[in-house]
């Protein structure tokens, strides 16, 4: 919100220097994002000039002139200016030679046109306090300094403007009639309310026939009409150089006028051109279907929730948010109906997101705007209209006002003292909350307030405690830091998930974090199925984007976009790219059918039974981890090729995480299996099963899901359910012996089908307490083999923890486990 202090300065004694004014407005919770002093905008000597003489110069490709402006100096200065819409005698602004303009454009004497310009006369654009560049700033006499003075005062250069960032729960502070407010709480200094204004009320018969058929969306209607407006009148100078500093484009008086109502009031309008409606106004919800050319331009296809103003032909404005082309005021309008409503936030909120429609009108309804404000802002506008372009205004005002009155509040007179760690008085509190606007009263230890009409927000008594707190001052609030108590440092579950993220890091994988957005496209480019449970998805109330309206029930989709995205910018082109990520996914919460969760007050802390009702309504977030990797895991050097990634990669990948994890990727818990698993390619997927049970899957995705997401063939991925993982149980100290050990290499023939790992164990159950450890070390398949078998080839560790083992107890051992080996899995050991 910008505002000038100018014009907060007619409704209250703001002070202009900065010093003074930004700790004032911070005082009272108002973020302070940048003051500008517009006089120090523009540089070096502008004064005010009298045209003496001007000579036209021809023979150029467009008109040029030469003239002589008086600027308060012994003689004239001679100036080349292109415009014409200036005659000798009128003042206009002048920058002499030194000067520099906004966006440092320095001013100094120079040859054009065969005459030398000692000097620059501006237009509003120039000085940055317009858009117009048609013509000249011509300055009018009677209010005009006298020539050679400095013109910073007469051009609206010599104000302060204040730029602040308004939160959404302070919706009154869009204005200057709220900020003004806020002013004066800080510096203790009278209101002057600009709503304080004698407005007329509602007649029995409208201006303009008006109905409402849905007064939730839109609880007040009000409309006045004025006739026979002069459709070629401006809007005066000042109320252009007010909209211009709050950065708003002037428009045209009619619309003008709206505007600057909204930024000093809070109440956004809307004018209508009477003679391009037909038959009577309906405010309503859109109908399936219809549509509406709004006034950027953009046809729109409306939703059911929208609420529109129609007429007989159908909508005519997108109601809140933007008003619709086929009755907008243009120039030859000459009769204006303006409108003033109060509509529903969050409807506004919706539709303004819906239609990406981010207009300063609907930006004031979803925070809330004070309903009491129609007729005021309907009768400033009529004055203002017939003020500047003429015209009759009709007698008749329409008023629908169906507006509930504001629910009272109760709290304990000693709320805010205990929330904020500060004492005030019961007497100090129903003071502060009156100088709100509240209307209080206290009745023993209860204190009852009603809150004024332009504070929607204040609702419940944490509201009330937070009112007082800000305006006694935050400053009043002990900075002292409660002892810490003890804690107990990470919880097991958090040391494994950065144990596992280290891991990952530390095998080449680089870290992402992405959005956990997903979409109906992401399951169709995966492949997902129609009944496949990963489409019930947790949808959202209010989503960033219509295409990804829900959460994420496995890593992968934004994973893979991600890595997509990555390719496709990488500067030197490198495809060899690996990412993980390790986060939440989402199942929908098994509440109920038509169940609702409980409402939970702020005020006290629900009851056990309250909390675990909620919890039921509380989407499942379980973690998980997931790596995609594409290119070569190997890179290539002069060492030789590098190798690219596969299914094996990805399983080792698994392995690394339930390492870190806390299992052993080669103990009995852990196995590895062929498996069918979408988005993977059913000849290679790897399910990952821990106790027996699948914990995820790994593996090269499906060639169809890699073209879909527009990824390298033989793309890798892996995603476990970290949760489904058990934590490890605390590990005791293992027992080193200091006796040699035992190395013995076994070779096994098996059918090519076997997996290693059950191969594996077979070996550590058949070998017994003296086996240290199992590794694979080959695996050979050829002809002399035979079809369809492969060699396996292990290194079994014996060690004793009292003795060094004899060569027969080795072999004994080793005999024992080929023998389960072969039991379980028909192994033949080679050379046997």
């Amino acid at each position: 919100m910008r505002v000038p202090v100018s014009w907060l300065r007619e409704y209250v004694d703001a002070p202009t220097d900065p010093a003074v004014l930004e700790p004032a407005l911070v005082k009272v919770g108002l973020e302070v994002e940048e003051i500008t002093d517009l006089a120090a905008t523009v540089t070096g000597p502008l004064v005010i000039g009298r045209v003496s003489e001007i000579e036209e110069l021809t023979g150029f490709k467009k008109p040029i002139r030469y003239c002589w402006v008086d600027v308060g100096e012994d003689s004239p200065r001679g100036i080349i200016c292109g415009a014409s819409n200036f005659a000798a005698g009128d003042l206009v602004p002048v920058i002499l030679p030194g000067g520099v303009l906004p966006g440092g454009l320095e001013v100094g004497a120079r040859s054009a046109y065969g005459r030398v310009s000692d000097g620059m006369i501006c237009s509003a654009r120039e000085l940055g306090i317009g858009d117009d560049h048609t013509g000249i700033l011509v300055l009018p006499p009677e209010t005009a300094p006298p020539v050679g003075a400095d013109a910073r005062p007469a051009v609206g250069l010599a104000d302060v403007v204040v730029e602040l960032a308004i939160t959404p729960d302070r919706g009154y502070c869009l204005s200057v009639r709220g900020i003004a407010r806020e002013l004066s709480h800080s510096l203790r200094v009278p209101f002057r309310d600009p709503a304080a204004h004698d407005a007329p009320g509602a007649t029995e018969e409208p201006a303009y026939p008006v109905r409402v058929d849905d007064p939730a969306g839109c609880d007040r209607f009000a409309t006045r009409l004025v006739h026979g407006v002069d459709p070629a009148a401006a809007s005066p100078a000042w109320l252009q150089r007010r909209l211009t500093l709050a950065g708003v484009r002037p428009l045209g008086l009619a619309v003008d006028v709206t505007n600057y109502l909204m930024l000093e009031l809070g109440q956004p309008m809307h004018a209508f051109d009477v003679d391009r409606l037909h038959g009577p106004l309906v405010v309503r919800r859109a109908a399936p279907g219809e549509k509406l050319t709004t006034l950027d331009g953009v046809g729109r296809s409306l939703d059911p929730e929208d609420m529109v103003i129609c007429d007989d032909r159908g909508p005519v404005s997108l109601a809140a948010v933007m008003g619709g082309a086929n009755s907008e005021i243009t120039s030859d309008s000459r009769n204006v109906l303006f409108e003033a409503a109060h509509w529903d936030p969050v409807m506004v909120a919706r539709t303004a997101r819906r239609h990406k429609l981010p207009s300063e009108a609907a930006k004031r309804w979803e925070r809330g705007v004070d309903p009491q404000l129609p007729l005021v802002a309907l009768q400033r506008a009529v004055e203002l209209l017939t003020r500047h372009g003429g015209g009759e205004p009709d007698p008749r005002i329409g008023d629908i006002d169906t507006v509930a009155a504001p629910a009272p509040v109760t709290i304990p007179v000693d709320l805010p003292a205990r929330t904020a760690g500060v004492r005030y008085p019961p007497e100090r509190v129903a003071e502060l909350l009156a100088e709100v606007g509240c209307t209080v009263s206290v009745a023993g230890n209860r204190l009852t307030a009603t809150p004024p009409s332009w504070r929607p927000d204040l609702t419940e008594p944490a509201d009330l405690a937070e009112e007082v707190a800000r305006l006694a001052g935050y400053d009043q609030i002990p900075s002292e830091l409660p002892v810490a108590p003890a804690g107990t440092g990470l919880t097991a579950g958090q040391r494994r998930r950065r144990t596992v993220a280290r891991a990952l890091a530390e095998a080449g994988y680089v870290e992402a974090l992405c959005y956990p957005f997903v979409g109906p496209a992401a399951w169709d480019a995966l492949g997902l199925s129609a009944d496949d449970p990963r489409r019930e998805t947790v949808r959202l109330a209010n989503p960033i984007s219509q295409q990804e309206p829900a959460l994420r029930t496995t890593l992968l989709p934004p994973l893979l976009a991600t890595l997509r995205r990555n390719l496709a910018r990488i500067p030197d082109g490198s495809r060899d790219i690996g990412l993980y990520e390790v986060g939440l996914v989402f199942h929908p919460a098994r509440g109920g059918a038509g169940a609702t969760p409980p409402r939970m007050a702020v005020s006290d802390r629900p009851p056990p039974e309250v909390l675990a009702e909620a919890q039921r309504f509380v989407p499942g977030q379980p973690w998980h981890v997931a790596v995609v990797a594409v290119g070569d895991r190997d890179p290539a050097g002069w060492w030789g090729p590098g190798r690219p990634a596969d299914w094996a990669d990805a399983v080792e990948a698994a392995r690394t995480v339930l390492a870190a994890a806390g299992l052993a990727p080669d103990g009995d818990r852990v196995a590895v299996r062929p498996g069918t698993y979408q988005p993977w390619h059913p000849g290679r997927c790897a399910e990952i099963l821990v106790d027996g049970a699948v914990v995820g899957h790994a593996g090269e995705l499906h060639p169809a899901a890699c073209g879909a997401l527009e990824l390298p063939k033989r793309t890798c991925a892996m995603e476990l359910n970290l949760d489904a993982v058990p934590l490890p149980p605390p590990v005791p100290a293992p027992r080193v012996s200091g006796y040699p050990p035992a190395m013995i290499d076994v070779a096994l023939l098996v059918d090519a089908g076997t997996p290693a790992a059950q191969v594996r164990a077979a070996l550590r159950d058949g070998a017994g307490e003296l086996l240290e450890s199992v590794r694979l070390f080959d695996v050979y398949a050829g002809a002399q083999l035979g079809e369809g078998r492969k060699s396996l080839a292990y290194t079994l560790t014996f060690r004793a923890g009292d003795r060094t083992l004899t060569t027969e107890e080795a072999v004994a051992a080793r005999d024992a486990a080929v023998a389960e080996a072969e039991r379980r899995t028909g192994a033949e050991l080679r050379g046997g």
